[in-house]
């Protein structure tokens, strides 16, 4: 049985999404819009939640895909065809019980092979583990600094009684990207800190506050030539124009405030 597929094909110019149950395929539902280019790295995130699958592409959210068979049954990952996987994760679900966010989530990071290479990989089955206790400020290094098509992603659960939290992205001792979601003003703030000095705040959002306190969530940055994108629980949020356009210096992650953090890639 497969509960979710999704063939890619690039020269058709399509996504197929669908289940096979008993040997047999449903009904397909097919994404006319190609996130996949041949021959560059894309990343691909999974959230299971109760009533579907949400599949983001390098952070914005690609496809809803509405269970066909419980999710529960799930209990293999089964990656073929013409892409070479750097690497694949699993995280296991939130820690607070009113948690609507991801019930569980994959991240697989793949570089597309050239055309006509073929790498076949084998059933990976998820790996289920405890959280890891990241110490509060937690700050680690970005190997190689950012650069375009570099992504970093974050999950945790924000405290039921957050005031603020922040996620820095550092160039030596300056802050070229500070996000600062603030519960007591119901904003989500945007700036930079070159040598001790802010820049104007960036605020305006899309829809409403997409961070609650007492629940889960997913932060996803993915960086481009001139800005970084960020989404939150799959869905785009932002765009933030580099003020530091240095990017292989900003090498440095920070993360701060009142929140639990669960999840870190870099």
């Amino acid at each position: 049985m497969g509960p979710f597929s999704a063939p890619v094909e690039p020269d058709g110019g399509y996504v197929v999404c669908n289940t096979r149950q008993n040997g047999s395929w449903g009904p397909e539902e097919r994404k006319t819009h190609m996130p996949f280019q041949k021959g560059m790295p894309f990343d691909l995130c999974f959230l299971v939640q109760s009533s579907d699958f949400k599949v983001m592409v390098n952070g914005i959210l690609f496809v809803q895909y509405f269970h066909r068979v419980p999710f529960h049954r799930v209990d293999t990952i089964s990656v073929n065809g013409s892409v070479q996987l750097s690497y694949i994760s699993f995280q296991p679900p939130g820690v607070w019980p009113a948690n609507p966010a991801p019930i569980t989530q994959t991240v697989i990071h793949t570089v597309q092979s050239a055309p006509g290479q073929m790498f076949s990989t084998p059933a990976i089955p998820p790996m289920m583990y405890p959280h890891p206790a990241y110490p509060m400020p937690f700050i680690t290094t970005i190997l190689g600094g950012l650069y375009p098509s570099k992504s970093i992603l974050l999950s945790g659960t924000v405290l039921p009684s957050a005031q603020r939290f922040h996620i820095n992205l550092c160039s030596g001792n300056h802050i070229a990207f500070h996000l600062n979601p603030r519960f007591d003003e119901n904003a989500v703030v945007r700036n930079t800190q070159i040598d001790n000095s802010w820049g104007s705040e960036e605020r305006s959002l899309p829809r409403k506050m997409p961070f609650v306190r007492g629940q889960s969530f997913s932060v996803w940055i993915l960086c481009e030539a001139h800005c970084l994108k960020v989404a939150v629980d799959g869905q785009h949020l932002f765009e933030y124009y580099h003020r530091l356009r240095n990017l292989p210096t900003i090498n440095r992650l920070e993360v701060g405030g009142d929140i639990q953090l669960t999840h870190v890639q870099t």
